[in-house]
């Protein structure tokens, strides 16, 4: 056996994975087909549920230290949720993909796992024992477990014959990293009175300081096939038919087009192989959602496959890998869709489409109903099916970042184990039969018992009684 995972894809979910697996005490092997990491900015925003759990790891100030990363507020089908930018310790914020997978790869480098380029996968074979992966240069590599996190296109899922229904995708939009002139675009959705739109949001500034402007337009006849180049002419001429002559682009660094396209493998485990990330779900790229649910789906998966590597992972375990994440990406392609159509991307101006968004645009004055949009786009209202979840209000979500002396309940998590809060002291003896899985903590401290998993989710809390049988559900057997 070369080595007890293999991830292949080193963007932002294979990286994660790799850091959580190097958490777990277990090795790994990080390919990619590319010859040189990706230099394009990609998705650019990042949501409160991932900076969440990036502190946790410890990871999330030295991130923000390697350059200008300015907060925003988010929308919903380009209506601005104001009230929901104080909600979170930490606010949405402009991080590019880019920007992630640089920090993560230099960190994962300084911890002995570099991520080995030109690896381009040919075949993969599994059996009892583990997976055997074969790449064009003829090399191999024999892992316990093997991790899709290849994108959109995977070509593990391709191998696997895995189903990815869904729909394919019926039209393009450009999304394009610029410099701006003119009038101060920081963030905005602009429409014009013909159905041409554009949306601008904040990707921080370049190497000499200057702001640069994450760009997306469509509107009637935009929609070209995927394969067409994007030109200077067609931004400007985007601009000009939303703007006028009140904004100006002075520098078009990278342009792409993107499709509605919106798939979800039917299985995000096949035995010892599991997907992640695109290669598991697709949709149109609406906040960043599909690089933020990608990291989620690593951080859900990494300290499983640990648990399975060293031995105590409960049989069930690595299947609640499927059944945690599965339904929130099916819950990011609903919310995605709806967006889309709300955004009327190809400039219909349908009296009915914009009546039904000018009716919903008023219902998110409400806060209510801001709240709700934010807890699905920030990723912190993501509740788990779990033992005990119908019983507490706590169980299943994301835990809340206590403050219990020394340290923060989170700060807590850095070692990638799970955590027992234990104010009154009442919980050593049976924390004591899994002392190399679960650290306690809190004693003395303002804060409600309870258990939370290694990444970061309540799984216990409430009756006494309920807490063995939840350290044994998660943790194994008592060592």
């Amino acid at each position: 056996m070369n080595t007890d995972v293999l991830v292949v894809g080193a963007g932002p979910t294979g990286l994660t994975l790799a850091h959580e697996l190097r958490l777990a005490g277990v090795s790994a092997v990080l390919v990619d087909k590319l010859a040189q990491r990706s230099t394009l900015s990609k998705a650019g925003g990042v949501q409160s549920r991932t900076q969440e759990a990036f502190d946790q790891r410890g990871l999330l100030e030295p991130l923000l230290a390697t350059g200008n990363f300015p907060l925003g507020t988010a929308h919903f089908a380009g209506i601005t949720l104001p009230l929901t930018r104080e909600r979170h310790r930490h606010p949405w914020r402009s991080i590019p993909q880019v920007a992630i997978e640089g920090f993560l790869e230099e960190h994962l480098a300084a911890q002995g796992i570099p991520v080995r380029r030109d690896h381009e996968l040919t075949g993969v074979a599994q059996d009892g024992d583990g997976v055997t992966a074969t790449f064009a240069s003829r090399g191999v590599i024999r892992s316990r477990y093997l991790v899709a996190a290849d994108g959109g296109r995977s070509t593990v899922r391709s191998l696997l014959g895995a189903e990815f229904p869904g729909r394919p995708g019926t039209m393009t939009t450009v999304a394009a990293d610029v410099r701006l002139g003119g009038e101060d675009l920081a963030m905005t959705h602009g429409r014009s009175a013909d159905g041409h739109w554009v949306s601008v949001f904040p990707l921080g500034t370049d190497s000499q300081g200057r702001p640069l402007r994450r760009l997306s337009l469509g509107g009637p006849g935009r929609s070209l096939p995927r394969e067409a180049p994007v030109t200077e002419d067609e931004i400007r001429d985007g601009l000009r038919a939303v703007f006028g002559s009140r904004v100006r682009l002075l520098e078009l660094r990278y342009a792409r087009r993107i499709t509605n396209a919106a798939r979800q493998a039917a299985r995000y485990r096949h035995g010892r192989v599991f997907l992640a990330g695109d290669a598991a779900h697709v949709h149109l790229p609406i906040g960043a959602q599909g690089m933020n649910t990608g990291i989620q789906d690593a951080l859900n998966l990494g300290w499983k496959l640990g648990a399975a590597v060293h031995g105590w992972a409960p049989e069930p375990l690595l299947d609640t890998y499927h059944a945690e994440r599965h339904p929130v990406a099916a819950a990011v392609l609903r919310n995605v869709q709806a967006q889309s159509l709300l955004m009327d991307q190809q400039g219909t101006g349908d009296p009915d489409l914009v009546a039904a968004k000018e009716l919903f645009a008023a219902l998110t004055h409400l806060p209510a109903v801001q709240y709700h949009l934010d807890d699905m786009l920030s990723g912190m209202g993501i509740r788990y099916p779990m033992p005990g979840a119908e019983d507490h209000p706590l169980v299943g979500l994301p835990a809340p970042d206590h403050d219990l002396g020394p340290l923060r309940s989170h700060e807590l998590l850095r070692r990638g184990r799970g955590v027992l809060i234990d104010p009154a002291d009442r919980f050593a003896k049976v924390a004591a039969l899994w002392p190399d899985r679960v650290d306690r903590a809190g004693q003395g401290a303002e804060a409600e018992p309870m258990l939370i998993r290694p990444d970061g989710y309540v799984c216990w809390a409430g009756n006494p009684d309920d807490l063995e049988p939840a350290l044994g559900h998660w943790f194994g057997e008592p060592r």
